[in-house]
């Protein structure tokens, strides 16, 4: 099991989680969110990371239960 800390304000939350079975390292080119969809429907994957071309910023684009595609785009502070 992967044990994860985070420290927070001088305390330690620990959390304790699965296995990690597989690390993926790969080159990542800024693409567009139709790229992203269709590169993640090639690998036949049910969610993608990748450099949104339009923010520079990292997303994910992933297949919802009802069958649509959904895209988390993260809010920078």
């Amino acid at each position: 099991a992967i044990n994860t800390s985070v420290d927070l304000a001088g305390e330690e939350a620990t959390e304790e989680m699965g296995q990690l079975l597989r690390t993926k390292w790969f080159a990542m080119e800024p693409m567009s969110v139709k790229d992203a969809s269709l590169q993640m429907e090639m690998l036949d994957h049910s969610f993608f990371l990748f450099c949104n071309k339009d923010s520079s910023v990292y997303n994910v684009a992933y297949l919802r239960q009802d069958g649509d595609y959904g895209l988390i785009e993260p809010e920078l502070t």
